[in-house]
C-alpha cells in the first residue's frame, strides 16, 4: 500500500467506508484488502450475488460486509456452497448468517460440516445434556470445541 498512488488509496478508503466500515474500526485494514483490487462495478456485483444467494435484503447484505468485508474477495462457488449448506442442510435463517458473516469464512469441510455432523449426532443420542447451538458450536476454537465435547460426552456416560 505505501507503493500505491495516494489518490487510489483515498479511492480505496472512499470505498470501505462506503461498505459501513469507518476508519476506526477493527476491520477497517480487512475492508482495505478486501477493496484493493475490485472496481466499483465489480463490488456492486458481488454484493448482489450475495442478496441472491443469502436472500438477504440490502441491509443484511450490507451487515455482512461490514463485518465480513473479505466475503467480497470469496468465490462464487465457495459461496454458493455454504450457502446451500448453512441454509438447506443446518436450517439456518438468513438473517443469522448475516448478523454473524464471520461463519462464511470458515471451512466448509475442515469447520462447518464437521461440526454440525458432531452436534447432529450427540443430539440425536441424547449425549448433550443442555441445548447447545450450531452457531456456539463453529464459533469455538478447535481445542475448547473438543474440550466441550468431551466433557458432553461423560457428563452423559
Amino acid at each position: 500500500m505505501l507503493t500505491t498512488n495516494p489518490e487510489r488509496v483515498r479511492a480505496m478508503v472512499a470505498c470501505a467506508e462506503r461498505l459501513g466500515v469507518p476508519r476506526g474500526a477493527g476491520m477497517f485494514r480487512q475492508a482495505l484488502q478486501a477493496v484493493a483490487f475490485l472496481n466499483e462495478e465489480k463490488i456492486a456485483a458481488k454484493v448482489d450475488y450475495l442478496k441472491n444467494t443469502f436472500r438477504w435484503s440490502d441491509a443484511q447484505a450490507s451487515i455482512a460486509v461490514s463485518k465480513a468485508p473479505l466475503l467480497l474477495r470469496r468465490s462464487k462457488d465457495m459461496l454458493q456452497s455454504k450457502s446451500a449448506f448453512l441454509v438447506s442442510e443446518v436450517g439456518l435463517e438468513p438473517t443469522l448468517i448475516a448478523h454473524r458473516p464471520i461463519m462464511l469464512t470458515y471451512s466448509l469441510e475442515g469447520r462447518l460440516r464437521p461440526r454440525h455432523y458432531v452436534l447432529k449426532f450427540v443430539k440425536a443420542n441424547g449425549l448433550l445434556d443442555r441445548h447447545r447451538s450450531y452457531t456456539y458450536t463453529v464459533d469455538l476454537t478447535e481445542n475448547v470445541f473438543v474440550d466441550l465435547t468431551a466433557e458432553d460426552y461423560a457428563a452423559a456416560c
